[in-house]
Order: C-alpha cells, then sequence, then structure tokens
C-alpha cells in the first residue's frame, strides 16, 4: 500500500488536484487506487448547489493520475519525469459519485510505446462501475 505522502513523492499534483488518496495494489501492468470523496472537496461549492455531483472530469483526472503514479512507479529517475495525459477514448460515466462515496480506480496498461500508454481504467463505487474510459498519455523530461 502506497500512501499520500509517496504519491506526493511519485506525482507533481498537489491540493486541491490531487486526487487520489492511497494506492492499494499495484504490479507492473495494474493499479488500484482509492479515493474518499468528502463534502469538504471544493469543487461541490458549485457543482451542484443543493446536490453535489463530483464532476466527471475529475473521475477521469483521477484515473490518469492512478495510471501516472502506475507507470511512473517502475521508473528509476522518476522524480525527472513527468506523465502528460494525452487523450481519452470510449469514456462512459454511469453513475454519480455524491459526498461520501469511496471510489476505487482500477488501470490497466493495454499498450506501451517508448514514451507513450495506452490504459483502460474504471472507476467503482461499491463495486459498481461509475466511469470508464480509455486513456491515453506520454511521460517527458521534468524542466
Amino acid at each position: 500500500m502506497i500512501d499520500v505522502r509517496e504519491i506526493m513523492d511519485i506525482l507533481p499534483h498537489r491540493y486541491p488536484f490531487l486526487l487520489v488518496d492511497r494506492i492499494l495494489e499495484v504490479n507492473e501492468t495494474s493499479i488500484r487506487a482509492l479515493k474518499n470523496v468528502t463534502f469538504n472537496e471544493e469543487f461541490f461549492q458549485g457543482h451542484f448547489p443543493g446536490q453535489p455531483v463530483m464532476p466527471g472530469v475529475l473521475l477521469v483526472e483521477a484515473m490518469a493520475q492512478a495510471g501516472g503514479v502506475l507507470l511512473l512507479s517502475g521508473v528509476e529517475d522518476r522524480k525527472n519525469k513527468l506523465i502528460f495525459f494525452t487523450g481519452i477514448d470510449n469514456c462512459r460515466f454511469r453513475k454519480p459519485v455524491v459526498p461520501g462515496d469511496q471510489v476505487i480506480f482500477e488501470v490497466e496498461v493495454i499498450n506501451v510505446r517508448k514514451t507513450f500508454a495506452k490504459m483502460r481504467g474504471r472507476a467503482l463505487v461499491n463495486d459498481t462501475v461509475v466511469c470508464e474510459a480509455q486513456l491515453m498519455s506520454a511521460m517527458t523530461e521534468r524542466s
């Protein structure tokens, strides 16, 4: 298990944009990550007053962050690398995510070519898929 402090050693994201709280499992080709969704999240102030729903784009971003941890976990000089999100295919939002939900992100590598990767991701709440997508990314040097 990887806690949020170790995640911050791998990813450059910080509050309020770090959307992964813990890595539950990681191996060479897949990762399971967790996000506890609380009413204190900044985005709930405007999305939507009186009926808070986590924006779908943030679910996809959290999936991509989990994928970034997966891709960087096997890189020796990861402190000198960045993963840029380059594309989304076949994205579907199945159910809303609301305060109190615990989202599990499952991301697996489909294909890696040099610095480019294609991954398949799912977000689940109580074992129900709430979002799924194919994600593309590119690894670059940090400046």
